[in-house]
């Protein structure tokens, strides 16, 4: 009899029920087209059997990836790179609350490896179950206010993860600040110098003083005098860190590097997908994967075939026109998407919708510096929140047209190259309109 058949065996009687009414819930889920059935089964899973995350999850050697951008894309990642050591659990699909690793778990039965994605607000929660081998803790900025609230509450609920779990190894990005004061009490941290693409939510130190940024990273000052500074005051040397990178044309995929790591460790890192961020994901998932036996040249070449993540950055033909699409959700994301966007590509669909897991208030937009586009011959804005998408790229000197949705506005489009940059809910379900189409090409 297979691992695989023998580990529900295992299980308590009623995780195993709950694990059998869970499936049976995503298959109906499915077969009724209301979905992947992502979330459901773990949800109901939960119902029955309270303790199924920490039964599910005894015998797994898992990651936990969070932050606020690059989540899913890491979680990819980190799952690619892990493969090399055997059958990996991962919900890459995005579904990061506490039912969505349920399902992921369910999902993998014989799996003794897990990269799972987490909301940073129910890091605490998921880990005090699944008591992770690796904590990867990506970045933090301003996101979804209304939903998750301020930013620093956020980096408290991390450095609780961190202190509760002292046998974590924990994987975090030393280039930026609020990610150092989350991490840095850790006993077992690795730094990896991932970069800091958004620094304006990175001004006041959570331990204590402000934060000044300067050609070696950054440093904190007191915020008054005589005031102690907290330790560590600066940037913390990396044990992983890039060197030689070398950036496609912007929008095309192929960024590469050499990736530098402890006890001398030199590897290529050569990218399927775009911009110097998914570089810096693509360390912190080599780090991990490393950190739980893998070999740092195969766990490179593995994380660097990913080559989309739950629909993002795949293309497809639509109606003769070739897109590819990106999720841009805040304004730390949309900036980097926007470098992403290929210049040879003059056709922009830009799609904001307003639910609850895109956040309600988006205020946010005015942050964000879309001068980028005003080259392109032809943007246009659509969903839900299209008008106020509209009225702030005409304020940022952007001629748009608006569309009620991507459909709609990708057909105002010509034939030939559209590059589409959507929000959560708005690629969502836009994805779900492709995957729908009785034939339909992509990749």
């Amino acid at each position: 009899m297979t691992e695989r058949t023998q580990a529900p065996a295992r299980l308590p009687w009623r995780t195993r029920i709950g694990v059998a009414v869970g499936n049976a819930a995503r298959a109906a889920s499915r077969a009724l087209g209301r979905g992947s059935g992502g979330m459901i089964g773990g949800e109901i899973a939960q119902r029955l059997a309270p303790a199924v995350l920490a039964d599910l999850s005894r015998p797994v050697r898992s990651v936990i990836v969070s932050g606020t951008n690059g989540k899913s894309t890491t979680t990819r990642m980190t799952r690619a790179a892990l493969s090399s050591l055997g059958p990996v659990a991962s919900n890459t699909n995005g579904d990061n609350m506490a039912s969505g690793v349920v399902t992921a778990l369910m999902d993998s039965p014989g799996a003794r490896l897990g990269a799972l994605e987490v909301d940073e607000m129910h890091v605490p929660l998921v880990a005090h179950d699944v008591n992770p081998a690796v904590l990867v803790l990506l970045n933090l900025s301003r996101d979804q206010l209304d939903r998750v609230g301020e930013i620093g509450s956020v980096e408290l609920r991390l450095r609780r993860a961190v202190e509760e779990h002292p046998g974590a190894v924990v994987v975090a990005n030393c280039d930026d600040p609020l990610i150092v004061s989350a991490a840095c009490r850790a006993p077992r941290v690795v730094w990896v110098a991932a970069g800091a693409g958004w620094g304006a939510d990175a001004t006041a130190y959570p331990r204590g003083g402000r934060v000044v940024r300067d050609a070696d990273g950054w440093h904190v000052v007191a915020s008054r005098e005589g005031e102690p500074l907290p330790e560590p005051s600066s940037r913390p040397d990396p044990h992983w860190w890039l060197s030689d990178v070398v950036l496609a044309p912007s929008g095309a995929a192929g960024p590469t590097a050499v990736l530098h790591g402890p006890d001398g460790v030199v590897v290529p890192l050569a990218l399927s997908l775009p911009g110097r961020a998914n570089l810096g994901n693509a360390a912190q998932a080599v780090a991990a994967a490393v950190a739980l036996g893998a070999d740092p040249a195969e766990a490179a070449r593995r994380a660097g075939a990913v080559r989309e993540v739950a629909g993002r950055y795949a293309t497809h033909d639509v109606e003769g026109r070739t897109i590819r699409m990106m999720l841009a959700k805040n304004p730390a994301g949309w900036q980097e998407a926007m470098t992403m966007i290929d210049p040879g590509v003059d056709q922009v669909v830009i799609g904001v919708n307003g639910q609850v897991p895109d956040g309600q208030d988006l205020s946010w937009l005015w942050d964000v510096d879309f001068s980028a586009l005003g080259d392109r011959r032809r943007v246009v804005a659509c969903g839900e929140r299209g008008a106020d998408l509209a009225v702030r790229l005409e304020y940022a000197g952007v001629p748009c047209s608006l569309a009620a949705t991507p459909m709609d506005a990708l057909r105002r489009c010509e034939p030939g190259g559209v590059e589409m940059l959507l929000n959560y809910t708005a690629l969502r379900d836009f994805k779900a309109l492709l995957d729908a189409r009785p034939t339909k090409a992509g990749r």
